[in-house]
């Protein structure tokens, strides 16, 4: 079921009751109910965390893949088939700075952030920026999507085309991961709950447009450094 939560729209699943109907029942353990006491093997009791961890996750709205997720390594790869044809595949986009958006044309907030991302792909296109926006929904609303995405100079794709499980459940959108040349998650959108403009964009993406392919941020700020001692001289 599709909600708001402070004016951003969030995918609220439908969680079962423990042991009801459609629920998971517990399971049974060798010896439960009759007086055994024997202690659980180490390998079951870490199974029944692991079990315990998922649950909470879920709970929070978080998935494990979301959860891995860490600004600093490297970022998953991903493919997407795009609706005006081709193919946007992050391995083939190394070198250059990746704005990832995941967006639905009902959702208020998202419509609202892509002229910003739209003017500033414009403006930095030339300097190695790549921005994908794919929508979360389904072939049925591809009319919309293509209409809507008339207004803008960045591709597009269906998340039905598209391989970005490793990204995590979309609990909320919009939601924005930001890759940098050398395909460093340098932005995280699951920690980020804002829409995103011209100013943010600014100061998340710019400094990542400046670095050189291969370096990250402390060699591109000693080759500043250096290049600053230079014209010093």
């Amino acid at each position: 079921m599709n909600s708001c939560v402070d004016g951003y729209p969030t995918l609220t699943p439908t969680l079962s009751r423990p042991g009801g109907r459609g629920g998971v029942p517990s399971p049974r353990l060798r010896g439960e109910g009759q007086g055994e006491g024997k202690a659980l093997p180490s390998l079951l009791r870490s199974s029944i965390a692991s079990i315990l961890l998922s649950s909470v996750l879920l709970l929070l709205g978080v998935s494990s893949a979301a959860a891995e997720l860490e600004q600093g390594r490297p970022a998953p790869s991903f493919r997407a088939e795009l609706i005006g044809g081709g193919t946007f595949d992050s391995a083939n986009q190394r070198g250059k700075v990746i704005v990832l958006n995941f967006w639905a044309t009902w959702c208020k907030p998202c419509r609202e952030e892509m002229p910003a991302l739209d003017a500033y792909y414009r403006a930095h296109r030339a300097e190695g920026l790549a921005v994908i926006a794919i929508s979360i929904e389904g072939p049925e609303d591809l009319g919309k999507v293509k209409n809507v995405m008339k207004k803008f100079s960045f591709p597009a794709a269906l998340a039905a085309g598209a391989q970005t499980e490793d990204y995590g459940r979309l609990w909320r959108i919009p939601i924005t991961f930001v890759i940098d040349r050398r395909g460093v998650l340098r932005f995280n959108g699951h920690k980020f709950a804002k829409t995103l403009d011209s100013r943010m964009l600014e100061k998340i993406v710019t400094p990542l447009l400046r670095e050189r392919s291969g370096t990250g941020p402390a060699e591109a700020g000693r080759g500043d450094k250096n290049r600053g001692a230079g014209q010093g001289r």
